[in-house]
């Protein structure tokens, strides 16, 4: 099945296209600090490199979160798009899952991914790798102290696997790593395109200090 994915929990967004567990092509792009939005030109990218129009595409899946509201949005929004257009599938994945599947040499065992939420605080999931070298998740994500990060993977007996948010340089989740997650993928029912957002982690920046500042909830939300 050939699958377009899109992965922009941080500020490091990424593109692939990938097909029965390989990598037919991928790209990386900043999210922030661009004059123009570069996820979607990465899309006409790596279809045009592998050959495939998008009609021949079969799936979308995207990076559900939790991580940077905006990033996770402007995903969201191409991947519901293009979803909408072709009449098919979009099916959300974790980013966590996708940020310990882009580790090298994933062996098997218990993995605790991470992503920086900023205010002190990362986004964590814990995943077992199976000998055969399937991810599944443990349990739901959370939020936990940076601080007390090492600690609490040393408690759950998990090995740390670490993103930051705010620079495309460090370590981010990848579309491309997709390949690795071909069951989990499968398994996974897909979204309701009318109704599915991102898993945000929590409010944007700019919403809770509206809410703070008018000491209401903001309309729609």
């Amino acid at each position: 099945m050939i699958t377009l994915v899109l992965e922009a929990a941080t500020y490091a967004g990424s593109v692939a296209l990938v097909s029965d567990g390989r990598v037919l092509a991928a790209r990386s792009v900043a999210m922030r600090g661009r004059e123009h939005e570069a996820l979607m030109p990465a899309v006409a990218e790596v279809l045009a490199e592998a050959t495939v129009a998008m009609a021949q595409v079969e799936r979308i899946v995207c990076g559900a979160g939790p991580g940077s509201f905006t990033s996770l949005r402007i995903a969201g929004g191409i991947a519901k798009g293009l979803a909408l257009a072709g009449g098919i599938s979009l099916v959300p994945v974790s980013s966590l899952a996708l940020l310990v599947a882009s580790r090298d040499g994933l062996a098997p065992g218990r993995y605790l991914g991470a992503i920086d939420a900023l205010r002190g605080e990362h986004y964590v999931a814990a995943f077992e790798v199976t000998a055969d070298g399937d991810l599944q998740p443990s349990g739901e994500a959370s939020l936990v102290p940076s601080s007390t990060l090492g600690e609490f993977a040393t408690r759950t007996g998990t090995a740390l696997v670490a993103a930051g948010a705010t620079s495309a340089g460090e370590m981010a989740p990848q579309a491309a790593a997709a390949a690795r997650l071909t069951k989990l993928i499968d398994a996974t029912d897909p979204a309701d395109l009318a109704s599915w957002e991102p898993s945000y982690g929590r409010l944007a920046e700019a919403q809770v200090k509206w809410e703070a500042a008018h000491g209401r909830p903001l309309a729609g939300t």
